[in-house]
């Protein structure tokens, strides 16, 4: 029997085999990295919400800036004029410190109001302005009552008015009543001598001009009449 050719031995050398290496990472090799990928996510994370917040406080200080720049009048200096608030509210801190608690309490914020209405009065304009939409925004049943609040002080703030205009018309009358009196009881012309007899000073300057002119036109009046008589002499004769 004859072998088959593929099993005879071949008379040439077998060609070398490639040796390849596979890297085998070690136990604590494998462990070191799992920690390490762990490591850096948690610092991608912890960087990613840092730089959230520094974007949300970059947001803020922009939005107040704005507000502030919108509230505050360019036409007014805050240099001086807002030192001089303070020394006024500090004022009335002080007169303030050895009186009453209410009495105490109250006089810093009515000097501060009055100050800052009185030297920056566009300024708290705008600052009472923003803080009436706030109130209307998150607090609308403050907000109403504060528009009650200023409708009742509207109202009487407007009675006084007029108690106090009838009370200098009273006032007034009182002393037309005395000095009608006093003229009555002397003589003495006092109501024209005030201008509330009717004549004024306007009046009495209208007389003494009246006067002025009467004097003046009355001589020519009387050349005139002495002309004309002379010529009716002539005509005569």
């Amino acid at each position: 029997m004859f072998r088959s050719a593929s099993r005879l031995l071949s008379i040439y050398p077998a060609p070398t085999p490639d040796i390849v290496l596979v890297e085998s990472p070690s136990a604590l090799e494998r462990e070191i990295g799992v920690v390490r990928r762990h490591a850096m996510r948690a610092y991608d994370d912890a960087h990613a919400h840092v730089q959230g917040w520094v974007s949300k406080w970059i947001g803020v200080e922009h939005a107040v800036e704005n507000r502030v720049k919108s509230i505050i009048s360019p036409e007014e200096s805050m240099t001086p004029n807002l030192l001089y608030v303070g020394v006024a509210t500090l004022t009335g801190s002080i007169l303030g410190r050895n009186r009453l608690l209410p009495t105490r309490l109250l006089l810093p914020p009515l000097f501060l109001i009055a100050s800052a209405d009185y030297l920056l009065p566009k300024t708290t304009s705008n600052l009472r302005a923003y803080l009436g939409g706030l109130e209307d925004a998150y607090f609308p049943a403050v907000a109403e009552k504060h528009e009650i609040a200023k409708a009742h002080a509207g109202m009487t703030w407007e009675r006084v008015k007029e108690a106090t205009e009838s009370g200098r018309e009273r006032v007034r009358e009182g002393a037309r009543g005395a000095v009608d009196w006093v003229q009555e009881a002397t003589g003495l012309k006092l109501r024209e001598t005030l201008g509330w007899g009717g004549r004024g000073v306007v009046e009495q300057v209208k007389e003494v001009g009246e006067g002025k002119v009467e004097e003046v036109v009355k001589p020519v009046e009387k050349k005139v009449d002495e002309v004309e008589k002379k010529e009716d002499v002539k005509r005569l004769v």
